[in-house]
């Protein structure tokens, strides 16, 4: 860091205000956008059902995928990345489309950005902070993604149970998962009840549960799909199948707890490293600014910032990936 300039906080702060609040804004219109356009196709495609009814291309009612924009295609054709956020949007339960995912990143990268180039007159430094901008967006989608999945994790042998019981009533399978459903919360009460649906409209059963796996990316619902998919071409009791797998994914989830209580230590160490090299310097920073001055002034000093920076970064997922064990 540098020398902040006298009356340019303000400015910055307004600069960052004024172009996150144009990529928010032109996020939510492109929203908007797409929802009229959804709409439109969905009743210009009613009406030529009701029209011609015998005609095999009007029946094509459309669905919740919407193909996207020209512009959005090619760049994910570019970047395969992109694919992936897309699916964590779809696992994370959120509205957003992958447009408005890249307006927000491009709004807050930008924003922050000129922020602290207006703050610091640091090229280096800007742009170190727009890419820390440019990542709040995929933090927070991740974020919302790894929150649903633990809840949907946590839900799903009670809804497995649930199932089992339908299946002894003597209730069908995709029954089974309605009542599931009905007798759930979110999320997996809305996932459930989609894998209903698709079946209700036409969908063979494989390929709605093949939808469910596909879409959550979860050990234990690929476990619950391939028990399921094997007893429709095996045969076998299948409700006992599922109270049995109900007990397997619930000892897997109090193993995994387990696991999260004996890594504490690991991932405390990791928190503290990662914290303690900032705290001290802000606590020196405060004491005598000109001693710590020399790190943004030297060329040596900025090698050495350089080099800290990155180890800090390194060491902090190091820790994370030893004490991140899968079960």
């Amino acid at each position: 860091m540098v020398d902040i300039p006298q009356g340019a906080l303000l400015p910055a702060v307004a600069a960052f205000v004024a172009v996150t609040l144009f990529a928010v804004s032109g996020a939510l219109v492109w929203e908007w956008w797409q929802e009229q356009r959804r709409r439109r196709n969905v009743v210009g495609q009613l009406k030529d059902l009701v029209d011609n009814p015998l005609d095999p291309a009007s029946a094509q009612i459309l669905r919740d995928d919407v193909e996207g924009a020209a512009w959005i295609e090619a760049l994910a054709a570019r970047l395969p990345t992109l694919r992936t956020v897309d699916r964590m949007l779809q696992q994370g339960g959120m509205s957003w489309t992958l447009q408005t995912f890249v307006l927000l990143t491009l709004g807050f990268g930008v924003g922050l950005g000129l922020s602290a180039i207006m703050l610091t007159r640091s090229l280096t430094a800007a742009i170190i902070i727009a890419f820390i901008g440019a990542l709040m967006p995929y933090w927070y989608v991740r974020f919302r993604r790894n929150k649903r999945l633990g809840a949907f994790e946590e839900q799903l042998p009670e809804a497995i149970e649930l199932i089992g019981r339908a299946l002894r009533a003597g209730h069908p399978l995709s029954s089974g998962f309605k009542m599931a459903a009905d007798d759930s919360s979110e999320p997996i009460a809305g996932e459930l009840r989609r894998v209903f649906e698709e079946q209700r409209f036409g969908l063979p059963v494989p390929d709605s549960l093949l939808n469910l796996a596909d879409r959550m990316g979860l050990m234990d619902v690929r476990i619950l799909v391939t028990a399921i998919l094997i007893q429709r071409e095996v045969g076998g009791n299948l409700a006992e199948i599922l109270d049995n797998l109900a007990k397997v994914v619930r000892e897997r989830f109090t193993i995994r707890r387990q696991l999260r209580v004996y890594t504490a230590q690991g991932r405390m160490t990791g928190y503290l490293l990662a914290v303690l090299p900032l705290a001290l310097f802000g606590i020196l920073w405060s004491m005598n600014a000109d001693y710590m001055r020399i790190l943004f002034t030297d060329p040596m000093g900025k090698l050495v910032v350089i080099i800290g920076i990155v180890m800090q970064v390194g060491g902090y997922f190091w820790i994370r990936r030893v004490v991140d064990i899968e079960i």
